[in-house]
């Protein structure tokens, strides 16, 4: 009996080997960065266009544009009404209900005649709110000097703005910038025969010697070799195969649901003003030791007051004696954190975090690091 168990034994060890075997094998096939081809590049003819144009809101409840501080809106109105027959010329105009606005938007690739696009909006003037407004007929032009949409409806705005009569005000949001979904009908088309390409230019979003090689890769193993090849960083070229001829959209549609291995360089991004700071997993350090520690000194005025006796001399007064308290912290809890050669990104957040370190602190902890020569990575400054 004993010895068939140990056949059993030695047979379930076996297939427990077989399937831890299998699983690592499936963990080294997927890639641990792995992204598809249409979310880290832009294909050659598709890409958008910015309009752009300027109007004037109107309907405004007494929010709009003062026209004695803004000429520019006074002429637009004046130009307006006279379109539409009416002199006023020589006349004083008052009205606090328009508001002159440049109006912006991005003509989607391959946008036909008829379709609608998104626009946004934003005052020009001294308007204090575009709530409530709606934006005339605006025509949006390219920057080949040609109108290309034209934009008009109800104005949405994200915000507000309340005042009392005693001056006290409050905002929320920005009331001077507003957007019309589907606002504007495109009037022109943008003309481009993508299937008539021999060759098609790939752009990487994040340009990158080693990603662009592994998709210059792996469109050679999907399409054919030689179809593929990388000029710089940041562009692939791909030579259109005859089977593909007259059907380059098709070739785009076989290309980019491959899944590729991107990589990046060791970086991080710093935001003086906000102190944001963002770092890439492949920041690495060498041994470095880090201590942070600030002198604060705290000085508390306390006045007291001093009255004198019940029995005291004649003349005596009141006063206000002051008492000043003063702290002094010399950071001595802080400690002296080791990260040792090789560290990544989690390590270094991680020591930085046990020492108490702060966004802005930690900002010049990274430059002084980087200046000792103990970091692996560039940092920029936004």
């Amino acid at each position: 009996m004993q010895k068939r168990h140990g056949k059993d034994d030695s047979i379930i060890t076996r297939a427990l080997r077989l399937a831890l075997v299998g699983v690592l094998c499936m963990s080294v096939a997927m890639p641990a960065q792995a992204a598809r081809i249409k979310d880290i590049v832009a294909f050659e003819g598709i890409r958008d266009n910015v309009v752009m144009g300027y109007g004037l809101v109107v309907g405004l409840n007494g929010t709009g544009d003062k026209l004695k501080n803004n000429k520019f809106t006074e002429q637009s109105l004046v130009a307006f009404l006279e379109r539409q027959g009416v002199n006023t010329r020589g006349t004083e105009l008052k009205s606090k209900n328009v508001a002159a606005v440049t109006v912006t938007g991005r003509l989607s690739a391959f946008s036909r005649s008829g379709s609608t696009m998104d626009i946004n909006i934003s005052a020009m003037g001294d308007a204090k709110s575009l709530l409530g407004g709606t934006l005339l007929a605006t025509a949006l032009y390219g920057a080949d000097g040609n109108v290309y949409a034209v934009a008009q409806g109800a104005v949405t705005i994200g915000g507000f703005q309340a005042a009392g009569d005693a001056g006290t005000n409050i905002t929320k949001g920005v009331p001077t910038n507003g957007f019309i979904s589907n606002g504007a009908i495109v009037e022109r088309e943008i003309g481009f025969e993508m299937n008539d390409m021999q060759e098609m230019r790939v752009a990487l979003r994040n340009p990158d010697v080693s990603t662009a090689h592994s998709v210059a890769q792996a469109i050679n193993r999907q399409v054919g070799p030689g179809t593929a090849k990388v000029s710089d960083p940041g562009t692939v070229m791909v030579a259109v195969p005859p089977s593909y001829l007259q059907d380059v959209v098709g070739l785009i549609a076989d290309i980019e649901k491959l899944e590729v291995e991107t990589d990046q360089p060791a970086r991080i991004v710093i935001d003086e003003a906000s102190g944001t700071i963002v770092m890439g997993e492949n920041v690495r350090i060498d041994t470095v030791a880090v201590a942070q520690g600030n002198l604060v000194v705290k000085v508390t005025e306390t006045p007291q007051v001093s009255q004198p006796n019940p029995f005291a001399p004649e003349g005596a007064e009141t006063v206000v004696v002051p008492r000043t308290e003063i702290e002094v912290d010399e950071g001595e809890g802080n400690k002296l954190a080791v990260m040792e050669s090789g560290a990544t990104l989690k390590d270094m957040v991680r020591g930085l975090n046990s020492l108490g370190v702060g966004p802005r602190d930690m900002i010049t902890i990274l430059q002084t690091v980087k200046a000792a020569g103990a970091l692996q990575a560039d940092i920029e400054t936004r």
